[in-house]
Formats: structure tokens, C-alpha cells, sequence
């Protein structure tokens, strides 16, 4: 008798139904324990990009990832792709599927909807770098950019930081900022220029798409701390005149001359103080900001999108959630 092949499969409702049961930042920091412990396997990630036929930049990321964490060892990869024309038709710019392998077989187990998990395991990362190097008893934080990765950073602000009362919001288009309600309780006020937004609080998340720096190191205020989510809003003299600079791995950046520390890195020295796993672990000293700014520059490690996912589909499987397929029969 040839054995099934099953697959669970976990749409988006699913995903965020299981979420609940889960504690992303701690298995974000788990992750990254298991990660500065060297039991982690990150490979080289696929990268391929085009334009559409108006002309707008897609791409298409493939991240495989393997953790030898609690569970023992899980294999999986994400597949997230974007398009900046997206939401211009109703469609947020990235989404995607990530997939859990056997580690036995290396067959596909699970399925799972991935943009939702990739802007939870991003807005977690986020979460974990505030608790451990953020500046102590905040009330406030300032986003640029209102997207998708916007809400899901609100939803786990308002889970872990219950004490921020106020989002201080700058998007390029006025309109996607007003419509950034505060449906997780905080209130919302929307600035006219980023300058403004960045002045507002002492933490900063940039949560956009740009691809040039534009946050010169005096908008912000003294004892600041940023999450530079998106990569390439901070001028190159931030990175400089910072009290401290946490990356989540160094070697990610370096290979990544696109954006704007890795081809910092590339020209000559930078002084990256150390790696938030490394602060988790004991290795490097926690820095919170004083008079100065303190950056944190993640790049995104597939292996928290694999480590998080495979907390979801076990809390599926306990729950009963999630739909079972055969891959070589029919839907069941």
C-alpha cells in the first residue's frame, strides 16, 4: 500500500487563530538564542525580480532555514513575494506561503499562509530588541510607514507594551495614514512629514519601501532608540554617530550591498556593537539609549519565520485546526 503524503494546510485565519496560543516573541527569542548557540542553518537566499506589465518592481524570495531548538530539529523555507503595484489594486505589496519539512522523509508537512507569520515574526523581532535594549518606561512610538507590517507591529505593541498610549504615524500617502485607525487601542496621530513623525517620540519603527536614506541622526531626540524594519531610511552618518548598533546577523548584512548598512560594511568598518542573540545569550552587553540613539538594523533570518511556524502548526495540531491534503490523492 503506497503511504499518504499529507500536508497540513493553514490559511490566514487559521495562522492568526493559533496565534493566540502562541508567544511570538518568545519563540523570536528562543530562535535567536539557538542562532548565536551556532543551531541554526541559514542558506544563501533565492532571489529573483521583474517588472509587471505596468511596469512596477516585483520580486520573488525563496529563505530556507533549519533550528536544532526545544522541539529538536525543524526544517522549512518562506517564499514571500512582492509587488510595489499591489496595493494600488486592493493587495497588500508582499504575501506569500512558507512550508515545514519532515526530518526524516524532507517531505512537505505543512502549508501555512506566510505574510501574516513574516510581519509577526518581524513586529516580534521588533518587540524583543525594545525589551532588551529600548529606552525604559515609553509611552509613545513613532511609525513611518502604515502598511501591513504598520498593523502588525500595533497588535503586538498593545500585547507587550500595554503602557504605549500613542502612535505617532507619517506616510507617503496621507490617505493609508488616516486610514490607520488604531484598531489596537492606541491613539492615532497622523504627522505631515516624516521629520515631524521621527520628533514626536524617542522610538522610531521605519516600516517602508524606500530605497534611499532620507533620517539624517539630528531628528532624533536624545535617548532615542530606532527599529530600522525597512533597511534603508537611516542616512549612513546614524549608523556612525550611534551609541550602539544590534543586528540580528552580521554576515545576512554584508552580503547584501543593497541596502544601506551592508554596502556600508562593505566599504570599511562600522561599529556594530554585537547581535541581539548575542545580547539573549550573555555574549554582548544589553546598551539602551542615553543621550545618543541606539540602531537596530534586522535583517530578517528565515529561521525565525521556520522556528515560529512550526509553534503554530503544533498548536494546530492540538487544537484540531487546519486542513489536511493529500498530495497524492484528493482534499480531505
Amino acid at each position: 500500500m503506497t503511504p499518504r503524503e499529507e500536508l497540513l494546510f493553514l490559511d490566514r485565519a487559521t495562522v492568526r487563530a493559533c496565534v493566540a496560543g502562541v508567544d511570538p516573541v518568545e519563540v523570536v527569542e528562543s530562535v535567536l538564542r539557538s542562532h548565536a548557540a551556532g543551531r541554526t542553518t541559514l542558506p544563501a537566499e533565492g532571489y529573483l525580480p521583474w517588472e509587471n506589465d505596468q511596469g512596477a518592481y516585483c520580486r520573488s524570495i525563496a529563505m530556507l532555514g533549519a533550528v536544532d531548538g526545544e522541539r529538536g530539529p525543524t526544517y522549512g523555507i518562506k517564499l514571500i513575494n512582492a509587488a510595489v503595484s499591489n496595493p494600488s489594486i486592493g493587495l497588500d505589496r508582499a504575501g506569500g506561503c512558507g512550508f515545514l519539512f519532515d526530518p526524516r522523509t524532507a517531505r512537505p508537512v505543512v502549508l501555512a499562509e506566510a505574510a501574516y507569520l513574516s510581519g509577526l515574526r518581524t513586529a516580534a523581532y521588533t518587540m524583543a530588541s525594545l525589551r532588551h535594549l529600548g529606552p525604559v518606561g515609553f509611552d509613545a512610538v513613532s511609525f513611518i510607514g502604515t502598511g501591513a507590517q504598520a498593523r502588525v507591529h500595533a497588535e503586538l505593541l498593545a500585547r507587550y507594551f500595554p503602557a504605549v498610549r500613542d502612535l505617532h504615524v507619517f506616510d507617503s500617502e496621507r490617505s493609508r495614514a488616516e486610514a490607520f485607525t488604531g484598531a489596537s487601542g492606541h491613539t492615532v496621530h497622523v504627522h505631515e512629514t516624516a521629520e515631524a513623525a521621527v520628533r514626536a517620540s524617542n522610538v522610531l519603527v521605519t516600516l517602508t519601501t524606500v530605497n534611499d536614506g532620507y533620517i539624517p541622526h539630528d531628528w532624533f531626540r536624545p535617548g532615542s532608540f530606532v527599529a530600522h524594519v525597512s533597511l534603508d531610511d537611516l542616512l549612513p552618518e546614524v549608523f556612525f554617530k550611534s551609541e550602539a548598533l544590534f543586528v540580528d546577523d552580521l554576515e545576512l548584512i554584508r552580503e547584501n550591498p543593497r541596502r544601506v548598512l551592508g554596502a556600508l560594511l562593505a566599504d570599511g568598518d562600522v561599529p556594530v556593537t554585537g547581535s541581539l542573540g548575542g545580547v539573549l545569550t550573555g555574549a554582548v552587553a544589553p546598551v539602551r539609549p542615553r543621550d545618543g540613539v541606539v540602531v537596530s538594523n534586522p535583517f530578517g533570518m528565515a529561521v525565525l519565520d521556520v522556528g515560529l511556524l512550526a509553534e503554530v502548526a503544533a498548536h494546530a495540531r492540538s487544537a484540531g485546526l487546519g486542513t489536511t491534503l493529500d498530495l497524492l490523492g484528493a482534499a480531505r
